[in-house]
Parts: structure tokens; sequence; C-alpha cells
């Protein structure tokens, strides 16, 4: 897991890990509210869900440095890692109206 959150790549790496975690992620959601439905129990630990909150906050700041959009981005590599990408149009394919 990364300790920091400082470009855009990071964003990225970010948001992979926690697919390959099995989350369900959104940009908005806070860690501490994440239930893993098998057992009912929360995902992350009061710690692990901290250091995934402050890695949070600085993809939006990053991202807002950037000029770019942590939801499309969040949503591309969620799509992408789970082959939902075969059914659902990603956000760069989508043509402005």
């Amino acid at each position: 897991m990364l300790t920091e959150v400082r470009s855009l790549e990071d964003v990225t790496e970010f948001v992979v890990q926690l697919v390959a975690e099995g989350l369900n992620y959104h940009p908005d959601d806070d860690f501490e509210n994440y239930i893993n439905i098998e057992t009912g129990e929360q995902t992350y630990t009061h710690d692990e869900a901290f250091l995934r909150n402050r890695l949070n906050a600085q993809c939006f700041e990053v991202c807002e440095l950037a000029g770019a959009d942590i939801y499309d981005i969040s949503m591309e590599i969620f799509l992408k890692e789970t082959g939902l990408d075969k059914f659902i149009p990603l956000p760069s394919q989508v043509l402005p109206k």
C-alpha cells in the first residue's frame, strides 16, 4: 500500500490496489463504512481506514491540481480491472454532448 499520493500515477496505483482488495470503491465514501458482505464485519480496522482516508484525500488534491476528475479515473480503473469495460463504456470513451 502506498504511504503518499503525489501524482496521477499514484492515484491510479491506489485505486488499482483498492479494487484488488475487492472493494467497490467510490471516492466519496469513508473507509470506516465499508462492510464485508460475507461476514458483516468492517472491511478495515480503524488504522487501515484512517490510512486509506488520508490517501483518498490526497487523491482529490492531486487530481484537482492536475485538472483531472477523480470520479472518471476511479470508474475507468474499476471497469477495466473487473472486466466490466466490455459491457459499460469507459468515461474516456463517452463523447461530450
